[in-house]
């Protein structure tokens, strides 16, 4: 089994270790940058290549002679690596929070024989599989409710935040339009809008807001009476990054500088790497998922409960550990032959066999990341 992971950013060289250290399997990683694709292939006695993520082309040279592929790329990037892979009829497990809805591809890779498994990361990915293991447990589900975000152990000025994953990925999370079910019906609310205080267990008052997490939860679960995806965040955080998108430093549109044509995202992507990459300051996952619906004839509320920490031990964020520990066991058992589905398979699908899905939560119990669970027969 020849195994690449492309990219080799936080999350990337998570999976990477994790692979290398659970898998019979050669692993090569691949990165735009030398330097970081040599230092992640010393850390696990892999080999490493360089790879041109902004071109098709350029990735689809990089897949041959691979059997799997890992794509840990931006989202900018990530379509490109997917249809790379399809047209290459390379299995791949993909991370990237992408624009395109991946579920585009499904046809093609049908008829080319290969699985490609799309958002499979914390939050879309181990969250929508939550919901497909509740939605298993139930007749008919009538509402689905994700809560989820990566912060830091303690606010921190000047945002309360700290970065730990890509920071384009982050920005486009503020202001990509976001997609929810109200009232039976799909509609499209502003990023940032839905502002509420909750309170979590164990951290206290946070504030939730909407972001585009659903991804292709909202093709699979139709029907449905409400279902949203809302990102958690210390109380004053939406206030402060609403100023920043409000001045344009969000925009994609180049502007001129002294001659010089810049992206105000990507300047914005740059500063915030700059002065909110804190790797002293420890992060926090923290998750809920709620799937309601009718078992049996009797309403019924199943829960899921997730707040995983910065392992100081190992040095690895907890954004990483979630996300990418999540990426390597789904590799992992495509690798094994356990998912044997061709065409394009929605995270959600894993939660929906239960006896896959329970595979995902004991190999991630036994990395140290638990997910609880808790049901409400009376509907809650």
């Amino acid at each position: 089994m020849r195994i690449i992971v492309i990219g080799c950013g936080k999350i990337g060289s998570t999976i990477a270790k994790d692979l290398s250290e659970s898998l019979e399997a050669e692993i090569t990683v691949g990165d735009k940058f030398k330097a970081a694709a040599q230092r992640v292939a010393e850390e696990i006695g892999g080999e490493w290549t360089t790879v041109d993520a902004s071109s098709k082309e350029g990735i689809a040279k990089a897949l041959e002679g691979f059997d799997l592929a890992v794509g840990a790329l931006p989202g900018d990037y990530g379509f490109n690596a997917m249809k790379a892979a399809v047209e290459m009829g390379v299995d791949m497990v993909d991370v990237s929070y992408t624009p395109e809805n991946p579920l585009i591809l499904d046809e093609e890779a049908r008829r080319r024989g290969m699985t490609l498994i799309p958002d499979c990361g914390v939050a879309p990915g181990l969250s929508n599989m939550l919901v497909g293991y509740g939605a298993s447990k139930l007749d008919e589900v009538r509402a689905a409710h994700i809560l989820v975000g990566g912060i830091p152990e303690r606010p921190v000025p000047p945002l309360g935040y700290t970065i730990t994953w890509s920071a384009e990925g982050l920005i486009d999370e503020y202001i990509r339009p976001v997609r929810i079910v109200e009232g039976g019906r799909v509609v499209e609310v502003p990023a940032l809008s839905g502002l509420e205080e909750i309170e979590f267990p164990g951290l206290g008052r946070l504030e939730a807001f909407y972001t585009d997490g659903l991804r292709t939860l909202i093709d699979t679960f139709k029907g449905v009476e409400s279902m949203y995806e809302k990102t958690l965040r210390y109380p004053g955080h939406v206030e402060r990054v609403k100023l920043l998108r409000d001045l344009g430093l969000f925009d994609d549109e180049p502007i001129e500088v002294e001659g010089v044509k810049v992206s105000p995202k990507r300047f914005t992507a740059r500063l915030l790497e700059r002065h909110l990459r804190m790797p002293d300051v420890g992060d926090l996952l923290a998750m809920m998922v709620e799937v309601k619906g009718l078992k049996d004839g009797a309403e019924k509320t199943i829960r899921f409960h997730l707040l995983d920490r910065y392992d100081r031990a190992r040095g690895v964020t907890a954004m990483a550990r979630t996300t990418g520990y999540t990426t390597s066991i789904v590799a992992q058992l495509l690798a094994k032959g356990r998912i044997e589905e061709r065409g394009v398979i929605p995270p959600e699908r894993l939660g929906l066999r239960p006896k896959i899905f329970e595979e995902i939560l004991m190999e991630l119990r036994r990395r140290g990341v638990e997910v609880v669970e808790q049901v409400d027969e009376a509907g809650g």
